[in-house]
């Protein structure tokens, strides 16, 4: 009887997988293409600092950085399909699954970060991080890269400057509309083609953060910059809807809680980078930066905003108005 007993709990500790399961922690995979010193890869790093830190036992986050399991054009579909659990994407990108996080890509509508931090932390700002759970895809936060700055070989003041120049833009249809309205041609290529790009003359300039600009050495090949802070280039940390949403309550909310302290690390990390970058090109003396005065911006935001309302049925004209509230007050 006794030999029947043990043989019966045996069978019932094989056929129960979640008793062996309950004492081995949660495996998460944060999976992002950029290298660990960038915001983005410290602030993945900090994730798993204080996740580990909130959960011990009850989860073991593992981070990739550098495309390490998957690159740009991979890394959606890998979420969606569970292969890894958590990614920071640029928001260009998801023009496929929402047409109202190109709110984004419109030029010279948010005056500064601040600005862009209050409209994020509003009501409106939240409501996208769920715009494409439908799709089951679930944003969390959002992460700062910078301000967009505008450089070609020629000094870009006006609008009318623009005319007739080559633009290397990211894969959007605003981004595109941005330098067709300019009387400019865009022409979308891959991150590491740009230098030789300019270098050898295929596109006249870009635009990106001063951090890219330092790394990428864009400077080296642009005879000036103007600092427009015209457009910003963020991320949205995205996860699986289906799978966040059956975790047990006391993870979810460890996990909402390393994320805060990650969002935190991350946007300390790009405005001192930005900063020392900024810095740094001033110092190497081999480029002109401009500095637009307030009436010049104008100009340019004036030029601007028939690709506001090009895009004003696709994105919402309410949610425009939104984000043009975050220039000047706080938002709900």
């Amino acid at each position: 009887m006794r030999k029947l007993l043990l043989a019966a709990a045996a069978v019932a500790i094989i056929a129960s997988p979640g008793i062996a399961a309950a004492q081995s922690p949660l495996v998460i995979k944060f999976s992002h293409v950029v290298a660990e010193k960038t915001p983005k890869g410290q602030a993945a790093l900090k994730f798993k600092e204080e996740a580990e830190r909130l959960l011990p036992g009850k989860v073991k986050v593992e981070v990739y950085p550098n495309s390490q399991l998957f690159g740009d054009a991979k890394e959606m579909e890998a979420l969606a399909l569970g292969d890894v659990h958590f990614i920071s994407t640029s928001l260009s990108k998801f023009d496929k699954f929402t047409k109202k996080v190109q709110l984004f890509d419109l030029p010279f509508l948010f005056e500064d970060n601040a600005a862009v931090d209050r409209f994020q932390a509003s009501a409106d700002g939240k409501a996208l991080l769920k715009s494409m759970e439908s799709k089951n895809f679930l944003g969390l936060a959002y992460w700062h890269n910078g301000q967009k700055q505008m450089s070609a070989n020629k000094a870009l003041i006006a609008p009318g400057d623009a005319k007739g120049l080559k633009f290397r833009i990211q894969q959007s249809d605003i981004l595109a509309s941005q330098f067709q309205t300019l009387g400019a041609t865009p022409q979308k290529l891959a991150f590491s083609e740009v230098y030789q790009a300019l270098q050898v003359g295929t596109v006249d300039g870009q635009e990106n953060t001063w951090s890219n600009i330092l790394s990428q050495k864009f400077h080296e090949v642009q005879k000036h910059f103007t600092e427009t802070n015209h457009g910003v280039i963020d991320y949205m940390v995205l996860v699986n809807a289906k799978w966040w949403n059956g975790l047990p309550k006391d993870v979810r909310d460890g996990l909402s809680k390393a994320m805060d302290s990650a969002t935190k690390t991350n946007n300390e990390v790009a405005e001192k980078l930005n900063t020392e970058a900024r810095a740094k090109i001033v110092a190497s003396g081999v480029t002109t930066i401009h500095t637009l005065t307030p009436a010049q911006r104008a100009e340019w935001q004036k030029a601007m905003k028939p690709v506001w309302a090009k895009f004003e049925g696709e994105i919402g004209k309410d949610l425009i108005a939104a984000a043009l509230k975050a220039n000047t007050a706080k938002t709900n």
